[in-house]
């Protein structure tokens, strides 16, 4: 009996989260692709089975027409190739349409970062004693005023890991109470494929997830219980969504103009670990990246810069 296309699509992403163990955010983005594929194939009478390389470069310029970027079409084809070498490994197929597809072109997108002023900006806290002021509000009160004081102290250490450490926001969201070892100065995240880490803490990070700890997680989480380190307002899991609007809310305060998000932090941590000595190797370890070509990029940010600085101090530079 032949199987649906879109029963081979349920079973690859089976595949990848049990054999590969890629992540479900990984993993919807291929769903996505293939039912893209899927609906395209449908229109033309034909099947992930009998489909050729030329409906399949149909599909790419089609998609290209719609002002896909050549980033999204490079996606598309990793896509279509893992998939289609799991048919061919399955034996629906005899042969991979892929094979002869040559990938676009892409340009290479020097990641932007924050300078290192802006960054104390941003991390630095309001002057009075947050917890000095926790303190006293519950001793009066426990309303609103002392839980936007907890928030406060909340925002300061997610800040403040964001930059020491430079997690990806689902890492920072997804990290519980055992996860952390501060007595040694280091965390324990799970990156892409769910593949664990340890990542040292600097000292800044390290006192602020102690005054979140000690003086607003248990504000946040009233009576009830969660194993996730960082809180929303009531008590419950940390969105990702919700990282960004503290990042948002906290660069307006502070009068900073740039467009600041989860991810500009991880792009400035690794920049500014090179610009001050680190070795490629090092930052590819706390990155999480598995290739070191994917942390290389980081080193011509860190080479412009130097250019940047040349050009604006040498009295003969132009």
């Amino acid at each position: 009996m032949k199987i649906q296309d879109s029963t081979w699509i349920r079973r690859y992403l089976t595949y990848l989260n049990v054999e590969r163990g890629l992540s479900l955010n990984t993993r919807r983005s291929y769903e996505r692709d293939l039912k893209k594929l899927y609906s395209f194939l449908k229109v033309k009478s034909k099947s992930f089975e009998n489909c050729d390389g030329d409906d399949l470069s149909l599909f790419l310029l089609e998609e290209k027409k719609q002002g896909r970027s050549a980033r999204t079409l490079a996606r598309y084809l990793a896509t279509m190739r893992g998939f289609f070498s799991f048919l061919l490994s399955e034996r629906v197929r005899s042969d991979d349409p892929t094979e002869y597809l040559s990938t676009p072109k892409l340009e290479q997108n020097l990641p932007y970062v924050l300078s290192e002023q802006v960054m104390d900006k941003l991390l630095d806290s309001t002057p009075r004693s947050i917890t000095q002021d926790i303190k006293r509000e519950n001793d009066i009160e426990t309303g609103n005023k002392s839980k936007s004081l907890a928030l406060e102290l909340r925002d300061q250490a997610i800040l403040e890991i964001l930059y020491s450490c430079g997690l990806r926001v689902s890492e920072l969201t997804g990290l519980s109470l055992k996860d952390l070892t501060l007595d040694t100065g280091y965390l324990r995240c799970r990156g892409k494929g769910d593949k664990e880490r340890i990542v040292p803490l600097g000292e800044p990070a390290e006192q602020a997830l102690q005054n979140y700890l000690h003086e607003a997680r248990g504000h946040l989480l009233g009576r009830q219980t969660s194993e996730f380190l960082f809180l929303n307002s009531r008590g419950g899991e940390l969105s990702r969504q919700g990282v960004w609007e503290i990042l948002k809310k906290r660069a307006k305060r502070q009068g900073i103009k740039n467009n600041v998000y989860p991810h500009l932090m991880r792009h400035s941590f690794a920049t500014h670990m090179l610009d001050h000595g680190a070795d490629l190797r090092s930052v590819q370890e706390m990155l999480g990246h598995v290739d070191i070509s994917t942390t290389q990029i980081y080193t011509h940010v860190s080479r412009q810069h130097l250019i940047d600085v040349f050009r604006k101090s040498h009295p003969r530079a132009e």
